[in-house]
């Protein structure tokens, strides 16, 4: 089997969630012996940010992590998307690309066939700027792979698709795991980045106020975090320490004893049932975590079991003193939210998905035809 992935980065995580889902998928498909070839952009931003900030030696250090995985960099204007796609099996193609790549990749399936098309959704914009998703033009692809329900939803009322599917992001369990022998040398830790406004107050609400009111020894890692945001951290008697690679952030959560997770403003008001590809990252990893408030409304985990829930900045500090002081409690959060994602929330398991419907796609066609 070939698969052929487009994506706007395989090698950099620098404000690109999407890149840790990613790279676990293709790492579960060569796995299993399947061919996989990753294109991306020539000069993608999350890339060209990373380098700016931190040299090539990022890009270096990305490689050795990850002696497995390579890309493909193209030029859109001389991408030879017969060569590409020459014996493919199946083809994704991630939301976050340029339309006229989608358009391409459009026109090639409807004038060859011979392979499946999805388009891969793991964002927000077909709900805060739907006029730019409605201008992909997805009439030739076999489907929608969206990272919830809510989103399938949209795109099946929408008219933008003809069929869609959920399946949600995972942790990749090879790199995402517990580490007992790392000693933990902080109370809180917090991954993630400041972004465009979407979640400062409940930054502040949830992270900022409540580590300065316990005195907790905390740590924010990410990127885009503008000086008053920073300002504020300092405040508070929060460190900040800047860009952490994904490949780190299992050793990092062993140093600390407690997490957040803290949804961005829409994914928390207008997409119930998606969380952070964090927090499956995390619980993958046996840290016991608080949330911010979010709608499980796909029964992902269990509230209350696999994670505690703070409804307001006054349960936060509740809840990560409840942790803090009773290990046996904080003990028990970690392992039930390690069992849930070794069970439920995978990139093997997500590979068991996409393959499935391959294979449904593979056995339609197959009936249409006889």
């Amino acid at each position: 089997m070939r698969v052929v992935i487009f994506c706007h980065s395989l090698v950099s995580d620098w404000n690109h969630g999407n890149a840790h889902f990613l790279r676990g998928v293709v790492r579960e498909l060569l796995a299993r012996g399947v061919e996989v070839q990753v294109y991306e952009p020539r000069h993608p931003w999350s890339a060209e940010n990373l380098v700016s900030d931190h040299g090539r030696r990022a890009l270096t250090a990305f490689h050795r992590a990850y002696p497995g995985l390579r890309s493909i960099r193209y030029d859109l204007s001389a991408l030879d998307l017969d060569r590409a796609l020459d014996g493919a099996d199946l083809v994704l193609a991630h939301e976050w690309n340029e339309h006229e790549l989608i358009r391409r990749l459009g026109e090639h399936r409807a004038a060859h066939g011979g392979y499946r098309l999805l388009f891969h959704d793991t964002h927000h914009r077909s709900v805060t700027d739907a006029d730019q998703m409605a201008a992909y033009r997805l009439e030739a692809f076999d489907g929608i792979l969206a990272f919830g329900r809510v989103i399938r939803d949209l795109y099946l009322a929408n008219g933008w698709t003809r069929r869609a599917w959920v399946w949600h992001e995972a942790a990749d369990t090879r790199r995402f795991r517990p580490m007992p022998r790392v000693a933990p040398g902080g109370d809180v830790v917090w991954i993630g980045n400041w972004g465009d406004g979407e979640r400062t107050d409940e930054l502040r609400e949830f992270l900022i106020e409540p580590s300065r009111a316990l005195g907790l020894r905390t740590t924010v890692y990410g990127v885009r975090y503008p000086r008053p945001a920073r300002d504020a951290l300092a405040r508070a008697g929060i460190e900040y320490a800047g860009w952490l690679p994904n490949y780190d952030v299992a050793r990092t959560f062993a140093r600390f004893r407690v997490t957040v997770h803290v949804p961005r403003r829409p994914y928390a008001k207008a997409l119930p049932g998606i969380p952070t590809i964090r927090m499956f990252e995390a619980l993958a990893c046996g840290i016991p975590l608080v949330s911010a408030p979010w709608d499980d409304a796909e029964d992902l985990f269990t509230p209350g079991e696999d994670y505690l829930v703070a409804r307001a900045g006054n349960e936060m500090r509740e809840q990560l003193g409840r942790l803090l002081l009773d290990r046996e409690l904080a003990a028990r959060i970690a392992g039930n939210g390690l069992r849930t994602v070794r069970a439920r929330h995978t990139c093997a398991h997500r590979v068991d998905e996409l393959l499935r419907i391959h294979r449904e796609l593979d056995d339609g066609a197959q009936e249409a035809a006889a």
